[in-house]
């Protein structure tokens, strides 16, 4: 917290670049395990399975949102 009291930026000047590390990340996970392990049984009113393409979609689009935000940290 040094730096905050300094007049630093909180949590450094990299904090959008490892939020959408984060969201990316957990987009991508998330929807490729709901493709990949579908819960063992539905509840009542819900889907049977995940719509896969959408899910695949999403889960590229959290990954290229992690690669550009890991690229961009790399970068520096």
């Amino acid at each position: 917290m040094v730096g905050w009291q300094n007049g630093g930026m909180f949590l450094g000047e990299d904090l959008l670049a490892w939020l959408v590390l984060a969201l990316g990340g957990a987009l991508f996970v998330g929807n490729a395990l709901a493709v990949v392990k579908p819960p063992p049984a539905a509840k009542e009113g819900d889907l049977a399975r995940a719509p896969v393409m959408r899910s695949v979609v999403m889960a590229v689009v959290g990954l290229v949102a992690a690669v550009w935000s890991l690229a961009s940290l790399i970068s520096g």
